[in-house]
């Protein structure tokens, strides 16, 4: 079959420029010659730090433990890491309840210990990434502890109260996202608070302008402490509707028994997009990236977070791609509308909160192979990749069999229909001795079986494993301006097995063909018909390659090329 490379490649590289020109109007010292900004020739890593590795020995991970890995992410090809929450918490979910903005949880060490962290960092060229928790503190946060005190309380109006519809009713029929009202009466008081997650987590009240300047202090104190940005947790809950009207029910129930609500009155309320372009005037200032939780349902509603003049979230996360099958066709025309959608993309297979990629693009048989294709996959799009950590080697989710041995609260909760999370939060697997080395004691979650086959000692020797590939990807990645600045160009569009694109930056062209089907596959590129004179290859899978315009490849194979004229 005949394909037209050429076409629109003028028009992809037009709009590339356009994307970049309109994007790069923050602060001169974040951008280079080019007009590229930092974060845009970044790899991301994110890193859960319970679970990353543990230096006192205690079974739980810590900011020294990330430092002495540092050389290690470096090696891998990592630009940045994105820390979740580390700050003071009574740890009802994990850290996602801060009692304290401007501190260090002791279990995870201290300023001082952070402050290295930082420095260790800058000498590797590792940015510090924090996870900033909006939308609510813990209840144990001194601002909420006043705020309970009394009525006429200083911080009373900084989080959500009001009276019941009548004694012992809540003020609407809003429910928590963990199951259950989502608001608990105050004896004390008389009153009702609001919040959206557990009721340890009340809802912080951004419609009072002290919030937000506190809020925007919070960030300020971090950058001057060299963090060069911060990930917004849960950013479309920051608002409700101040009349409270009741959420419409829908069919069915959550995992937690409750009924299914559409969330339209306490979710994705106009004002959020007011203080993401607060946060952003703040960040600016320092050269510093915003990324956003941006849960979605089209590509259009992700569009709104880059703001309509690129003025809020350089990263809103592309989350919509971790719904994909591991299909050409899906991922085909979930890419086109992304990259079409006038923003510079950000691209999520895994995280703390989600099945891992290995499990969920995986069927047991082939999974180390698609793991393969997926580095190739969201390592070569046009855009920035976040990681999530043991991605790279193939780490399996892992979610306990007994009730008694679950931690996280949701799947207390929810059991058994909702398990938690905790099978996607297991401890970093860096070798086949105890623990998989992350700590000589027992761990805080249990070490999953496959850490004898899957870990970072093992697949550091062999070649094809999944490791070596991520690092094969990102090196290239960081070395190639195509795949750094080039436009995206899909090509072999009808084809329901292989997944193809070019990425084109001045007079580099680079292509990319993956097969992700378990049977080999034979792709006529037509590439002298279309100007080149040879494919170079830059990496590819050990049965998949080229001859003259025919690109053979493997089942799951690989084949990344330079394309000469």
């Amino acid at each position: 079959m005949e394909i037209r490379i050429l076409r629109s490649l003028t028009l992809c590289a037009w709009l590339s420029v356009s994307v970049l020109t309109a994007e790069c109007q923050t602060s001169p010292k974040s951008v280079d010659a080019e007009g590229h900004q930092w974060w845009q020739h970044a790899v991301f890593y994110e890193i859960y730090p319970r679970s990353f590795a543990d230096s006192n020995n205690d079974g739980i991970g810590d900011l020294k433990g990330i430092t002495s890995k540092l050389d290690y992410l470096q090696d891998l090809g990592v630009d940045a890491i994105w820390i979740t929450p580390c700050f003071p918490s009574p740890q009802v979910d994990f850290g996602y309840d801060v009692s304290d903005y401007e501190n260090i949880d002791p279990m995870y060490g201290t300023l001082a210990d952070f402050d290295t962290l930082v420095s260790e960092g800058k000498k590797r060229n590792i940015r510090i990434i924090l996870d900033f928790v909006l939308n609510h503190s813990s209840d144990q946060h001194k601002w909420f502890q006043d705020s309970k005190s009394s009525r006429t309380a200083e911080h009373r109006d900084w989080y959500i109260w009001r009276d019941g519809r009548a004694p012992g009713r809540a003020p609407n029929n809003w429910t928590s996202e963990f199951g259950g009202s989502a608001w608990k009466f105050d004896p004390a008081t008389g009153e009702f608070y609001y919040h959206f997650f557990y009721a340890e987590q009340p809802d912080l009240n951004w419609r009072n302008p002290a919030v937000k300047d506190a809020m925007f202090e919070v960030t300020r104190w971090w950058y001057k402490r060299g963090v060069s940005g911060f990930r917004l947790d849960a950013v479309d809950t920051l608002f409700e509707d101040p009349d409270l009207h009741d959420n419409p029910v829908l069919p069915g129930n959550n995992a937690y028994g409750d009924p299914i609500q559409d969330r339209r009155y306490n979710t994705k309320l106009p004002e959020v997009h007011d203080v993401l372009r607060g946060l952003r005037q703040v960040a600016d200032g320092s050269g510093a990236v915003l990324i956003g939780e941006t849960w979605t349902k089209d590509v259009s509603e992700l569009k709104q977070y880059y703001g309509d003049h690129s003025n809020e979230l350089q990263m809103p996360m592309d989350l919509m791609f971790t719904k994909l099958k591991f299909s050409a066709p899906e991922f085909r025309q979930h890419i086109a509308a992304v990259d079409g959608a006038g923003g510079w993309p950000i691209y999520v297979i895994s995280n703390h909160d989600i099945v891992r990629s290995y499990d969920r693009y995986g069927d047991e048989r082939h999974n180390d192979q698609i793991a393969r294709v997926m580095a190739a996959l969201y390592l070569t799009l046009r855009g920035t990749p976040i990681m999530y950590y043991g991605e790279e080697i193939g780490m399996k989710t892992t979610p306990p069999t007994l009730k008694e041995d679950v931690k996280d609260p949701i799947g207390k909760r929810g059991w058994p229909k909702e398990k938690g999370r905790d099978g996607e939060r297991t401890p970093m697997q860096w070798s086949e001795s105890a623990n998989a080395g992350f700590s000589t004691a027992t761990s805080w979650l249990p070490v999953p079986p496959s850490y004898k086959t899957h870990n970072v000692a093992d697949e550091s020797k062999d070649p094809n494993s999944v490791l070596s590939v991520y690092k094969k990807v990102l090196k290239l990645r960081h070395t190639n301006s195509a795949l750094l600045d080039g436009s995206y160009t899909a090509v072999n569009e009808s084809d329901p097995n292989v997944l193809s694109y070019l990425r084109s930056y001045k007079d580099q062209v680079v292509l990319v063909a993956l097969n992700m089907s378990d049977t080999e596959q034979k792709v006529n590129f037509e590439l002298s018909h279309n100007g080149f004179s040879s494919a170079r290859s830059l990496l590819a899978t050990p049965k998949s390659s080229v001859k003259g315009d025919v690109v053979t490849l493997e089942p799951y194979g690989i084949f990344i090329a330079q394309l000469s004229r």
